[in-house]
């Protein structure tokens, strides 16, 4: 009974990326390199997306699926010794990280900048910028185990969720108007 229980636990939970993820209705973070433009899909539907920037030529953001495995308020930057909350601080006010190239969530993320006129571009060293008040709301909707989506890509942010699960398919995927 209790190893049923430990393993209906570890499968259901959203801190535990195995199975089917995501399904319908899961959260779930698309980002589009053509674009810079980051969404946020949760039950169902495309619920806000965000202008971002990414990685220059030689540090671009990686691509693919990934997990959320750290998220921090006010984090340290590392390679500079700036304290979290620093207005110096191009980390911003929140950090997201996700285990690209098998890492621990504390090399590539999501995360606000000190320098908000550079959203948009590609500048960063492979993490993805968003402005403060932006990464501020993603961060309080994104739990733990939230799958990362990162492309290139011409479709909508619909159409992408639908081929990934977290959006129902149904005939307005992808169509015109669509997010």
């Amino acid at each position: 009974m209790k190893s049923a229980f430990l393993t209906l636990f570890f499968t259901m939970s959203p801190l535990w990326p195995l199975g089917p993820n995501p399904l319908p209705g899961d959260p779930l973070v698309i980002v589009n390199l053509n674009t810079n433009r980051v969404a946020f899909i949760h039950g169902g539907e495309v619920q806000e997306i965000y202008l971002a920037a990414t990685g220059k030529w030689g540090q671009e953001t990686p691509e693919g699926l990934f997990t959320v495995t750290v998220k921090v308020i006010n984090p340290y930057y590392r390679k500079l010794n700036i304290p979290g909350g620093s207005k110096t601080n191009p980390l911003g006010s929140r950090w997201i990280g996700f285990d690209a190239y098998e890492t621990d969530g504390r090399k590539y993320g999501i995360h606000g900048t000190n320098r908000p006129e550079l959203i948009g571009g590609y500048v960063s060293q492979g993490c993805i910028r968003l402005a403060n008040e932006d990464i501020e709301r993603l961060y309080e909707k994104v739990p733990l185990g939230t799958k990362i989506f990162i492309t290139r890509s011409d479709k909508t942010f619909r159409a992408l969720g639908a081929e990934l699960g977290a959006i129902p398919r149904n005939g307005n995927a992808g169509g015109a108007g669509s997010r």
